[in-house]
């Protein structure tokens, strides 16, 4: 049977998220607050004011008017972003070097960070206004981007409220697209693998070239 890095993917992030749990006593009010805006960002696309689009339809949305824009952390958008592409982070790195922040820190590295590349963040205070400098114009059309679609739903979220009226959503993430479904990307690696990292990303790399090795015999 072929192994679909994919399901490896997911996996990571399934053992991430169960570990998350475990991190920080302040972790509770921040996952309300996720989990607020990822379900009123759901309303919005179930009612038709925010519309989805898959990877696939992307292209030709992005050709019908549609600005992408990619809200993924600097070091996801490094490895690989579609050329032409906004980039304005949601989750910015949490610069506090306070007593407590790096025992959260700590732990957030030994958790989640060493096994999936990822940096403990925060959200971007300024994320409305750096979009909103950018993209003046409230009925600008911006398809909202991340890798796996959940950033970009909150982000979506946050923007409608922001007064932003013509907002599409990508469904699944950079995580579901495949070779052609965006014209051009940057970057040195897959978008689709872009989100992984850590210990992961080795994993990945070997997963990959088991899945050559037998595709060739």
């Amino acid at each position: 049977m072929a192994i679909q890095p994919n399901h490896f993917y997911a996996s990571a992030l399934k053992h991430a998220d169960q570990n998350k749990q475990l991190i920080f006593t302040t972790g509770k009010t921040k996952s309300l607050q996720i989990n607020a805006k990822a379900s009123n960002a759901r309303q919005l696309i179930q009612s038709g004011a925010i519309q989805p689009f898959t990877p696939k339809e992307a292209a030709a949305a992005m050709k019908e008017g549609f600005m992408l824009l990619d809200i993924r952390p600097i070091w996801e958008t490094e490895k690989a972003r579609v050329k032409g592409s906004l980039h304005v982070p949601l989750f910015v790195e949490d610069r506090d070097y306070s007593a407590i922040t790096l025992l959260k820190k700590w732990v957030h590295f030994g958790y989640i960070g060493l096994w999936t590349g990822q940096k403990f963040t925060m959200f971007n205070p300024n994320f409305v206004r750096q979009v909103e400098a950018a993209v003046p114009d409230k009925e600008s059309k911006l398809l909202v981007a991340c890798g796996e679609g959940l950033r970009s739903m909150m982000a979506a979220s946050k923007l409608y409220e922001g007064g932003y009226r013509n907002l599409g959503w990508l469904a699944g993430g950079f995580n579901r697209a495949t070779e052609g479904d965006f014209p051009e990307i940057e970057g040195n690696e897959k978008l689709q693998y872009a989100t992984i990292g850590g210990v992961s990303y080795y994993f990945l790399r070997l997963l990959l070239l088991l899945q050559a090795v037998g595709k060739s015999d």
